[in-house]
C-alpha cells in the first residue's frame, strides 16, 4: 500500500513517520514545499506517478485565532484544498482519511457529542473546517473517513504541554482556564489509530468517527497535571474564558463520544494521564 501523508511536519505528520518503520506500507511525506494541496493537478499528477493507495491529510490552518483576520488562507487550506484532495481520491479510487476538529461544535452541549449531532461553528477556523468536511462528504470518494478530534499535543511542534512546561519553568504561577471541558489528544495515539485501522476501512459513503483520548477534564487540570507529573513547583489557579480574552470563541463543552469507531474497528483509546505520561517521558519531562 503507497500511503501519501500532507502536512507531515505537522503534529500528527511527524507521529506517522515516527511510526511507520512498525508498518509494511511505503509512505510518502509531503509538505508544502513539495506538494501544492491547493492545485489539483498537482495532487493528481504526485498520485499518479507514485501509484498512492491512500492518502492521509495531516495538512490543516489551526492558528484559532489567527484564522479570524486571515479568512482567505484558513479556507484555502481547510476548505479548498481538502475539495481537490477529495476530486483526486475520487477519480483515481484513493481512500482519503481527513482530520477535522471539535471546533464544528458550538460547545454549549451538555452531554458529549456523538457524529450526527447538530454542528455549528462559532469562529472561521471551526467553519472553514466544516466547509471542508461538507466538500469531502458532497464528493464522496469511496472508502474514505473524517475524524474529528481536540485538544491535540505531541512531542513535535507547538502545543498546550509544551507551552505548559517553558512557562512552569519560567514562573511562580499561571492562571489556567477552567470552565473549557474537553479531552486532549496525544496524536501519537491517533497516527497509531489511524494507521491501525486502514485496512479496514470500507464504506460506500463517507463516514465521521470521532476520536480523543478517554476521560474529561478542563485545561486547568490539564495544566496541574502536567507540572505534577514534570515535578515543577508552578502554582497553577483556576480563571474563567472572560479573564483571558482571545479573537475566536472556544467551545465552554468539547467532550467528543468515541463510540462509533471503538465499535466499528474494535480499537481501545488510552486513557489521558497514560498518553500525557508517555510524552512527557518521550521529551525527557516526566519525572
Amino acid at each position: 500500500m503507497n500511503i501519501l501523508i500532507t502536512g507531515s511536519n505537522g503534529q500528527l505528520g511527524n507521529e506517522i513517520k515516527e511510526l511507520s518503520q512498525n508498518y509494511s506500507y511505503n509512505f510518502f511525506f509531503t509538505d508544502r514545499t513539495n506538494l501544492d494541496i491547493t492545485s489539483k493537478d498537482n495532487i493528481k499528477s504526485f498520485c499518479q506517478i507514485n501509484n498512492i493507495n491512500v492518502v492521509i491529510n495531516c495538512a490543516a490552518y489551526t492558528a484559532v485565532d489567527k484564522a479570524e483576520s486571515d479568512i482567505e488562507n484558513a479556507d484555502l487550506v481547510n476548505r479548498k484544498a481538502v475539495k481537490k484532495l477529495a476530486l483526486v481520491s475520487q477519480e483515481l479510487d484513493i481512500k482519503l482519511i481527513h482530520v477535522s476538529t471539535d471546533y464544528v461544535f458550538d460547545g454549549r452541549n451538555f452531554k458529549p457529542y456523538i457524529e450526527e449531532f447538530q454542528t455549528n461553528p462559532q469562529g472561521v477556523y471551526g467553519k472553514t473546517k466544516l466547509d471542508g468536511e461538507n466538500e469531502m462528504r458532497d464528493i464522496n470518494p469511496k472508502n474514505s473517513i473524517i475524524i474529528r478530534t481536540s485538544w491535540v499535543y505531541s512531542s513535535f511542534g507547538n502545543n498546550f504541554v509544551k507551552t505548559m512546561l517553558r512557562l512552569g519553568k519560567e514562573k511562580e504561577s499561571l492562571g489556567v482556564i477552567f470552565d473549557q471541558v474537553g479531552t486532549p489528544t496525544y496524536a501519537k495515539d491517533l497516527a497509531k489509530t489511524i494507521l491501525d485501522i486502514l485496512p479496514k476501512i470500507n464504506n460506500e459513503k463517507v463516514e465521521i468517527y470521532n476520536y480523543t483520548n478517554e476521560g474529561v477534564l478542563s485545561w486547568y487540570d490539564f495544566a496541574k497535571e502536567i507540572m505534577k507529573m514534570a515535578k515543577l513547583n508552578c502554582k497553577i489557579n483556576p480563571i474563567e474564558t472572560f479573564q483571558y480574552p482571545t479573537p475566536a470563541i472556544r467551545p465552554h463543552f468539547s467532550l467528543l463520544n468515541k463510540s462509533k469507531i471503538k465499535s466499528t474497528f474494535n480499537i481501545e483509546i488510552p486513557y489521558w494521564k497514560d498518553s500525557l505520561a508517555e510524552c512527557l517521558k518521550t521529551m525527557g519531562e516526566k519525572k
